[in-house]
């Protein structure tokens, strides 16, 4: 069968017959002439036309690699993108390895976040928010995977709603915040969920009422973390006036992708 032209269309089809046939890249290089058994055929090819018609290779395989670790996904969660991996980052640096960090991570949809810093920082209790039922189970399924659920809470909450009354160390959170007119590629547009993408006509919309949100349930000198859109960062820093030690993190092509402010002490 033809890979076609596109590079990443050759490398989904690999993963893709990878996966059917149940061997990694090398065996398949090594025995281009092996064929498949009808039933991994029949899989082979419904899962190429699958691709064929924009389907996340992410949703049709039911995992991705987020930090080094692998996460289950369904339709019901955002695929978590490499650009997410620097407010991971971030999040480490404020957050002592040894101590028994508060963490909330808002709007968690498969657990990316909230499993990766529980992993990273073994004494860290943390707090997973979303509004979505369906998200809270994947995520749930993913701390289990890592053996993390221990000291993850899973909450249903409209952002920080559920928790008002309790105060936290740290608030990380990856909130949507796509314009809605935004133009996006289809496998995004017609296949992720748009609740966790779409902020409303400015994109701003959940930044402004997270961060009064946040600066209520942090502890005095507490850190919030957000990651924000291309263009966002003046914006962001509008919103984060009052606010001590205001930062952003750029990425590896010098976009701000990260803000980051504390709460004063």
């Amino acid at each position: 069968m033809r890979l076609g032209s596109s590079a990443t269309a050759r490398l989904d089809a690999e993963l893709l017959l990878m996966r059917a046939a149940g061997r990694d890249r090398a065996w398949i290089l090594a025995h281009a002439d092996a064929d498949l058994t009808p039933v991994q055929r029949a899989r082979f090819e419904g899962w190429l036309d699958r691709r064929a018609r924009h389907e996340p290779i992410q949703y049709i395989l039911g995992e991705t690699e987020f930090y080094g670790l692998t996460f289950t996904l369904t339709p019901d969660v955002l695929i978590p993108r490499p650009e997410t991996e620097h407010l991971i980052e971030a999040v480490l640096t404020k957050a002592p390895q040894e101590a028994a960090t508060r963490i909330c991570d808002v709007g968690t949809g498969s657990g990316c976040i909230a499993v990766t810093l529980a992993h990273e920082l073994p004494q860290a209790q943390v707090t997973a928010l979303d509004i979505s039922a369906a998200a809270l189970q994947v995520a749930r399924g993913n701390a289990r995977r890592y053996a993390v659920d221990p000291r993850l809470r899973f909450v249903e909450s409209d952002l920080l709603s559920a928790v008002r009354d309790e105060r936290f160390d740290i608030i990380v959170s990856n909130p949507p915040y796509v314009r809605n007119d935004e133009v996006l590629q289809p496998q995004v547009r017609e296949y992720e969920p748009h609740r966790a993408l779409f902020a409303g006509p400015t994109g701003l919309e959940v930044y402004e009422r997270l961060i009064p949100q946040a600066r209520e349930a942090l502890v005095p000198g507490g850190w919030l973390l957000l990651e924000i859109g291309h263009g966002q960062r003046d914006a962001i820093a509008t919103l984060l006036r009052g606010w001590e030690a205001v930062g952003f993190k750029a990425d590896l092509q010098g976009i701000s992708r990260v803000a980051m402010a504390q709460r004063k002490a």
